[in-house]
């Protein structure tokens, strides 16, 4: 299993739903689980876990910065 497309696969799906969102912000390894499919072991879920969360901050200050630049 590739985790890094796992992850941005996962990223996808959550970015674009809400009720998944809310879900993985109150229970990320239900959510990772349910994206996937399949239950993962801790330290391959943990792992997903801190990546998307990584992936996900850095998109909304991606999406913040755009908004600064139209400003300008």
């Amino acid at each position: 299993m590739d985790i890094k497309e796992k992850i941005k696969e996962i990223v996808d799906k959550v970015t674009k739903d809400e009720n998944l969102k809310q879900e993985f912000s109150e229970n990320p390894t239900k959510a990772i689980e349910k994206v996937a499919g399949v239950d993962l072991p801790d330290d391959v879920i943990n792992g997903a876990i801190a990546g998307i969360k990584t992936k996900l901050a850095g998109d909304a200050l991606s999406g913040g910065l755009d908004k600064i630049k139209d400003l300008f």
